[in-house]
Order: structure tokens, then sequence, then C-alpha cells
């Protein structure tokens, strides 16, 4: 089954009459890649490419670049050169459809999935036609992995697992050897591990001393970072993939303190976060057991109960989780009723990460963080078991 004939059977599936692609200089990578075009091609007008119930094609293209969806073999091409002939053949190609789904989300809930913008929306609401959000859509094409792809995560993430140990062991060695590690030296540290293990990132990771790890996406920088010595907490996230393009990334958090015994406020937000992430596993777990749906938001009420309840509720700044795919923050599902409302049902062959967090401003943040994949009707915690208490790193790395 072609690309597009699956297309047109979602959509059969979900009532649309179609699915109309937009772009304008890149501004929907979601459209190149579901739709499988070369995104190096050059690109600098506008095309509409609608996608039928049937699988049938129809583009609209600008005469400036008349090929640039003849790859999809339309069934009707049409070769506009003005704004006026944009819009009629915009209608021309919408004729007799009622339900559309868009790359869009209204009022930008999903931001992930709104990359059409406003003005597109509008012209093409004025044909008659009522759109809807492809987010659900967008899913299926675009989050959803396949086995070699799910494989290739589990493969980072015993790598990243592995370079969670070794980089608390290097923080310990330096130490030990007066060599004053700090949060800039340990991150080159661990790119050098990435790079020994043949692991690519898109960022460096996260490694965050004391106050800083109160900052939930700290970055420190070369020759301004703190040193890293005993008596601190120490927070260290982590994400990288295999290097094909297709392959899809692992995302974990750890923490530590750099002692022999960890104290007991840091021991008392830890076992909170990680109650917090474990009920979240465990209401998709049963979900996902009993096949009944669960959803983005669903999965972050679990964990924000449980903080709300312990009274940090103002201190879990962020969503629970986040997609994960051949990005890091992928355009599947979130664990979101926060910074969005995510409606989206967390569905089978995706990954995502769960990872609550509470910041303590001025002080320290606690956060911990693994990935959850969803396949054959299991949700199953990579590299497993999570986290379970604060990392002792002297009394367990220091020699």
């Amino acid at each position: 089954m072609t690309q597009l004939e699956k297309i047109g059977m979602a959509l059969a599936e979900t009532n649309l009459d179609g699915w109309l692609f937009y772009d304008f200089r890149m501004s929907d990578p979601i459209a190149y890649r579901v739709l499988r075009v070369d995104q190096n091609a050059i690109a600098t007008r506008r095309w509409f490419c609608f996608v039928r119930s049937d699988g049938s094609v129809d583009a609209l293209v600008s005469a400036v670049e008349p090929h640039r969806l003849d790859a999809l073999a339309p069934g009707q091409k049409i070769v506009y050169r003005s704004g006026a002939e944009m819009h009629a053949g915009l209608a021309t190609i919408l004729a007799g459809s009622r339900r559309i789904a868009m790359n869009y989300s209204p009022d930008c809930a999903i931001p992930y999935v709104s990359r059409v913008d406003a003005g597109i929306i509008d012209l093409v609401r004025a044909t008659g036609v009522e759109i809807v959000s492809s987010a659900d859509l967008i899913q299926r094409f675009e989050a959803a992995l396949t086995p070699v792809q799910i494989e290739s995560h589990r493969r980072a993430a015993r790598h990243l697992r592995a370079i969670v140990d070794e980089t608390f062991a290097e923080i310990a060695r330096a130490i030990a050897a007066r060599e004053r590690p700090t949060e800039d030296s340990i991150q080159s540290f661990i790119m050098s591990r990435f790079a020994q293990r043949g692991l690519v990132t898109h960022d460096p990771p996260i490694v965050a001393v004391n106050a800083h790890s109160a900052d939930p996406h700290y970055a420190p920088a070369s020759g301004a970072s703190d040193e890293i010595k005993r008596g601190d907490f120490v927070l260290i996230d982590l994400w990288a993939r295999e290097p094909e393009s297709d392959r899809v990334y692992a995302d974990f958090t750890w923490v530590g303190f750099v002692g022999d015994e960890i104290p007991d406020e840091h021991a008392r937000i830890f076992a909170i976060v990680a109650d917090a992430r474990d009920a979240a596993v465990r209401l998709i777990q049963k979900r996902v057991a009993s096949g009944r749906p669960i959803t983005g938001r669903e999965a972050d009420r679990a964990a924000r109960e449980v903080i709300e309840r312990a009274g940090f509720g103002a201190n879990f700044v962020h969503r629970t989780g986040h997609s994960i795919g051949r990005e890091v923050h992928g355009a599947g599902a979130n664990l979101d009723s926060l910074e969005t409302d995510d409606y989206r049902r967390l569905i089978e062959n995706t990954c995502f990460s769960v990872e609550p967090g509470i910041y303590l401003d001025g002080r320290f943040g606690v956060r911990s963080e693994t990935d959850v994949v969803i396949e054959n009707g299991r949700a199953t915690v990579s590299e497993a078991p999570a986290q379970t208490a604060i990392v002792p790193i002297i009394a367990r790395f220091g020699s």
C-alpha cells in the first residue's frame, strides 16, 4: 500500500473528505514528511496538495515551480501565476468537499501541529469547507514508529543509561583527583561519550548544579559554568540517537548528590517527583493493557495531582512529558494539561518521555525522566527501572 493510499484510508476512517497540505518556503516540514516530498528542492512559492479519502491527489503549484509536486503523480494539477489564479485554483480542487483536515490547531492549542497561518485558514474557509485539525492524523503518519525505529530507540536508551553512570563516575574521579570539574567540563565529557558510542544530538546535554538545577532548561556556558564540588546536587539531562536520519531519540534525566548521604530535603522532593512519574506510568500501562484510550492530558494530570497534593503544584512549571521521534521533541501526543490541553490519544507504536519536576527557585530542582514505548498493546519503560533514589555519587563511584 502506498503512502497516499494509507492517507486515504485514514481519512475515510475519520469521515473526512480530504487532507489539504500547504507550504510556503518550508513553513510546514510535517507536510513534506507525511507526503514524502523532497525537502531539498527549491521551494520559494506557495503550493497546495489535496489528498482525498480515495487516495487521489490534486496539486496547486506556481508557474515558477510547476513541477514541485509531480512526484506525487497528481490527478489534477493546476498551475497558477497570479494570486487571483491561486484563489480560483484552490476553489477548484476543493469543489465538492465538505469537511477537510489541515495542519492547524484551534487556538494554537498544540503548537507542533499549528503550521498553517490564519490567513490561509481564512482563504480555505471562504471556499465553504469545514476545517478540522489534523492533529490525530499527524500522529499516525509522523509519530507512529516502525519496529526498526523502536529498536533504535532502545539501543540509544541502553547507551544513555550507561552514560549516566559513566558521568557520575567521572564526577567522582575528577573530584578525587582535585581536577575541579565544572558543569561545562562534564557536559563535554558526556558529548565525548556520545561520540564514542556513535550517537548524535541536536543540542548538548544539560548539566546543572545546585540552584542551576531549578532552571528546567539551564545551559552551562563555556568558561562561565559552576564548579562541581563535594556537597553539591547535580542534575543531568541527556538525549541522543543513532546518526541515521530515521533513528529515534532516547531522553533521560537523572540526579545525584556529590557525597555519601543524601540531604533529607532533597530526598523528600525526589520521592514526590518519582511518585508523580510512576503514577503517570501506571495509568498509561493500565489503560493500554486494558485496551482503553488514554490521552496526553490525562497522563499529565495523573502526575500533576501527586505534586499538587504534596503542596508543590506551583513549582511544577512544565508538562509531564513530550513525544519522542526522529526529533527529541516529536509531533505526537505530549503529556500535557498545563502548557497546552493535549487531547490526543497516546497511540500504538509511539514513544514519549515521562518527566515531572519540582523546582525551588534559587535552591535546587528535581526532575526524573524516563521514556515509555507503546508497542503490541503494552506500555514499557525504556531501560527500566527508572531512577528510584538520588544517586550518592561519592559513595557509589568514589574509590
